[in-house]
C-alpha cells in the first residue's frame, strides 16, 4: 500500500522532514477539530487562537500546531524552531487538502471511514477520561504522601557494595580462593575468570539491598566486613568468590528528583483503579464462547 508519506513526499513543496501514512492522518482528522468548514466570520467569539492559513475556505489556526507536532512526534524534533513551523503549517495544509478531495468524493460515507471514525472517536474518549483521572490523583499531598509511605518503608535499610567471581564449579571457585590468597588481584581475577557479564567491570555489582540478590547470596554478603573475601558460595548461577567493598545506610532520594516517578506511579494506578471499578459494574458478554465458558 502506498503511503501518503511516498505520496507528499514527493511534492514539490520544499520540505525535508518525511509525512506520516494515511493511517496517522486518519487518527489526527478527528482531532484537529479547529480545522473546521467554517469561515473565520462564522468561527467562535471566545476562539482567541489566530488563523495562520486558510485552505479553500477552511482555517487553520495556531493551536492546530500542537496537534500535528504531536502527531508526527520526532520527526520534527530536530528542525530549528522557523523550519518546524513552516514543516507543520504544510502537514496541515495537505492534509486538509487530501480530506477536501475525500469530501467530494464521499468517502466519509463509506462503511469502513464509518467504522474507523467510531473506533477513533471511542479510543479518544479513553485518552481524554484516563488522563483526567490521572490528573485528578496528582495532588501536591497525594505526592507527599506517597513519597513519606516510601522513605518509611526504606527505613534506614542497609546496602552493600561487593564484587564477585563466578565460576561453574565448587573446585574452580576453590582455585580462584587459592589465588587470591597468594596475592592474586580481585578484579584482575574477576576479568579473566568470572563467568558473569560484570566480570568485564572487575566483578563489581555496585550497591544493593539484600533483597535484591539471591538469599544464599545476600545472606554471607550482608555478613562480611569491608575487605572480606568469601570461602566459595553456590547458588543457582553457580559458585561464587565474594569481596566485600562496603556498607551503608541507605539514604532516601529528595522528593524533587523522584517527583516524575510518583507522578508515573499514581497516574497509572488512578487508571488502572478507574478501569476496575468500571469494570466491576459493566455488562461484558463473550458471544464469541459458548454460554457455559463465558462469566457471569
Amino acid at each position: 500500500m502506498i503511503s501518503a508519506k511516498s505520496l507528499l513526499a514527493a511534492a514539490p513543496r520544499r520540505r525535508s522532514l518525511a509525512f506520516a501514512t494515511i493511517g496517522a492522518l486518519l487518527i489526527v482528522l478527528p482531532g484537529v477539530s479547529a480545522c473546521s468548514k467554517n469561515s473565520s466570520s462564522e468561527a467562535p467569539a471566545a476562539d482567541a487562537s489566530p488563523i495562520i492559513a486558510r485552505v479553500n475556505g477552511v482555517d487553520i489556526r495556531e493551536r492546530d500546531l500542537a496537534l500535528a507536532e504531536e502527531d508526527l512526534g520526532p520527526e520534527v524534533q530536530a528542525a530549528s524552531p522557523e523550519a518546524k513551523r513552516e514543516h507543520l503549517i504544510g502537514y496541515l495544509t495537505d492534509m486538509m487538502i487530501v480530506a477536501q478531495a475525500a469530501d467530494k468524493k464521499k468517502i466519509g460515507d463509506s462503511p469502513d471511514f464509518k467504522r474507523r471514525l467510531a473506533f477513533m472517536r471511542t479510543k479518544l474518549l479513553m485518552g481524554f477520561e484516563l488522563q483526567d483521572e490521572a490528573k485528578a490523583a496528582l495532588s501536591d499531598e497525594a505526592l507527599h504522601q506517597t513519597y513519606d509511605d516510601a522513605v518509611r518503608s526504606m527505613g534506614g535499610q542497609e546496602e552493600v557494595r561487593a564484587r564477585h567471581i563466578l565460576v561453574d564449579s565448587e573446585d574452580e571457585a576453590k582455585s580462584v580462593l587459592d589465588q587470591l590468597k597468594a596475592g592474586g588481584d580481585f578484579a584482575t581475577l574477576a576479568k579473566d575468570k568470572s563467568k558473569d557479564p560484570g566480570g568485564a567491570a572487575g566483578g563489581d555489582l555496585g550497591y544493593f539491598t539484600k533483597e535484591q540478590m539471591v538469599p544464599e547470596f545476600a545472606e554471607v554478603a550482608f555478613k562480611m566486613y569491608p575487605g572480606q573475601v568469601s570461602n566459595p558460595v553456590k547458588t543457582q548461577f553457580g559458585w561464587h568468590i565474594i569481596k566485600l567493598e562496603d556498607k551503608r545506610t541507605r539514604n532516601p532520594p529528595e522528593f524533587e528528583k523522584v517527583k516524575d516517578q510518583i507522578e508515573t506511579y499514581l497516574a497509572r494506578k488512578a487508571q488502572s483503579d478507574f478501569i476496575a471499578k468500571l469494570r466491576e459494574t459493566a455488562k461484558v458478554e463473550r458471544l464469541d464462547k459458548p454460554a457455559a465458558q463465558s462469566k457471569n
